[in-house]
């Protein structure tokens, strides 16, 4: 099933500080990431653009 994607759609990326590295890159609604809580202290999230989003999907 493919997620809904409107205005309130916000694309990240999350990136393990220890290591430097992209742990994963993903998109959802602006209401469940507020809620959501990140499964490392050791990550941080990144918000992009829907287009950058795009490059790294075509990357992969």
């Amino acid at each position: 099933m493919k997620k809904l994607q409107n205005k309130d759609t916000r694309y990240y990326i999350d990136i393990d500080m220890a290591s430097h590295k992209i742990v994963t890159w993903n998109y959802d609604q602006r209401q469940t990431l507020i809620q959501e809580q990140l499964p490392s202290t050791n990550y941080v999230r990144i918000y992009i653009t829907k287009g950058q989003y795009a490059k790294l999907e075509k990357s992969r």
